[in-house]
């Protein structure tokens, strides 16, 4: 699945091989929730062991197509709740990737955990497997929230996840949270936000509800249980965020992401080095039941049945479903797209440097119009998002696309 299109490549000389994210796809759930859409699926605890043998195998053909094992940086363990499988089938999956890439030995490896999904003695193994960084979805400190969402955990269990995982070992922990949630006011985020300052984890993911088609939280909403979101509202959350997030240490580095902050360096290196390989459309393979991958000019992604994905590996079948060429045109759009969710924005020098053209000159007449609408501030050096234009994010992306 590789092309000779040398300008997908990352910041770096020709010649040198790019070092490469590792993402896991782990599609378990215990149950699902209200407001999700990803291909997750509950009631399929029998198809794990298969499942983690499909997808080492799957790892070590996409390593054993390079004269030489490309290097990786990072290993993401996301779902789906990857916390749900046994550890003997994370152990597994890594050694994969260790005899198929040549794994940095400073790589952050993380995975996803949902409260109520995992115990202490999970947790140590893990750590002792090289896990790094552990991501709780925690979603919100209130369990009548969590109810309406059918997280099927409470804030006891978020708190006793959080705590047994500083108790094995885990120094850089991440917790996700959701706002603008059906009935959830104000003073419900504020009290979210003070909980969670008050853990001081390493990082924090806060992201607006998107009410997504086809969920369970759409037919609610459709049916009258509850209304929909309210733009203001969130707005209003968002803001509060800043605030309090800020004031209590941490810097917002992406649209949703905030990162505590070490001493004065510029850039937190508590900041997720994986996420960041996407917000600056950098090489990726994707493995697991409709995982996708980013690599040598191709986007190309899996079958989104785990069980066809079994059989397919078991078969010795290829588990790509589907591919598409990335042009330049859509490659540099995707840049300026991705790269303006970062709160340093893009500096032009550096896309220059990727690309051979002045960003200001190609998108002159798009930056102009958001420029004028407040969305973007630009610099001699490069251009961001404004706190306004985070807001209205996609009035600004849409406009840069080919």
């Amino acid at each position: 699945m590789t092309s000779a299109h040398s300008w997908t490549l990352p910041l770096a000389p020709r010649d040198v091989t790019p070092a490469v994210a590792l993402f896991v796809f782990i599609p378990f759930c215990k149950i699902k929730c209200t407001y999700c859409d990803f291909n997750a699926y509950a009631n399929l605890s029998r198809a794990m062991m298969p499942y983690a043998d499909a997808v080492a195998r799957e790892i070590e053909i996409a390593g054993a197509r390079h004269a030489s094992p490309l290097p990786a940086k990072t290993i993401y363990f996301g779902g789906g709740t990857p916390s749900l499988v046994p550890v003997a089938h994370v152990e597994k999956i890594l050694r994969a990737c260790h005899r198929a890439f040549v794994v940095a030995g400073n790589a952050e490896i993380t995975l996803e955990a949902n409260p109520g999904t995992i115990d202490a003695d999970k947790l140590r193994a893990l750590r002792a497997l090289g896990v790094n960084r552990l991501c709780i979805g925690v979603q919100a400190f209130d369990d009548a929230v969590l109810r309406r969402l059918n997280r099927g955990h409470t804030v006891a269990d978020a708190l006793e996840t959080y705590d047994l995982a500083r108790r094995a070992g885990f120094d850089n922990v991440n917790l996700d949270f959701i706002y603008g949630l059906p009935l959830q006011t104000l003073d419900d985020w504020r009290a979210t936000l003070e909980r969670a300052c008050a853990l001081a984890p390493e990082h924090l993911s806060l992201y607006a509800l998107k009410v997504e088609g086809g969920t369970g939280l759409e037919h609610q909403i459709k049916r009258g249980k509850y209304p929909a979101p309210d733009d203001d509202v969130a707005a209003d959350m968002n803001d509060l965020a800043e605030e309090m997030l800020g004031a209590a240490g941490y810097a917002q580095y992406e649209i949703s992401n905030w990162a505590r902050r070490v001493g004065a360096r510029h850039a937190s290196p508590l900041q997720s080095r994986h996420n960041l390989t996407y917000w600056r459309t950098e090489p990726y393979l994707g493995f697991g039941a409709g995982a996708h991958s980013c690599f040598g000019g191709e986007r190309y992604w899996n079958v989104l049945s785990p069980l066809e994905y079994i059989q397919r590996a078991e078969r010795g079948e290829s588990a790509v479903a589907g591919s598409e060429p990335i042009s330049r045109e859509l490659e540099m759009a995707e840049t300026m797209i991705l790269g303006l969710r970062l709160n340093e924005g893009i500096a032009f020098d550096a896309f220059a440097a990727r690309y051979g053209e002045d960003a200001r000159e190609k998108y002159a007449a798009q930056l102009r119009e958001v420029n004028a609408l407040g969305l973007v501030e630009m610099s001699e050096e490069c251009v961001r998002l404004t706190p306004r234009g985070r807001l209205l994010s996609n009035e600004v992306f849409w406009r840069l696309l080919p």
